[in-house]
């Protein structure tokens, strides 16, 4: 079974931004392994916490990296 587990700042993706990702992803393993994975390729979307986020000292959060 392929998986996925996505870890993304919270409050940075709407829910139609979630839903296209995960698809996106999904489809990219379908790509990969063949049709056959689809239906059990599993993709975790967990949100970390404002403030749990850092790249080169500086924090990303929903702030600094905007909604989509």
């Amino acid at each position: 079974m392929p998986f996925a587990n996505l870890k993304v700042p919270a409050d940075t993706l709407t829910a139609e931004s979630k839903k296209k990702l995960q698809d996106a992803v999904t489809d990219a393993f379908a790509d990969v392994y063949g049709e056959r994975a689809r239906q059990s390729t599993l993709v975790i979307l967990e949100e970390v916490a404002d403030g749990g986020w850092s790249l080169g000292g500086a924090i990303l959060n929903a702030e600094v990296l905007g909604r989509s």
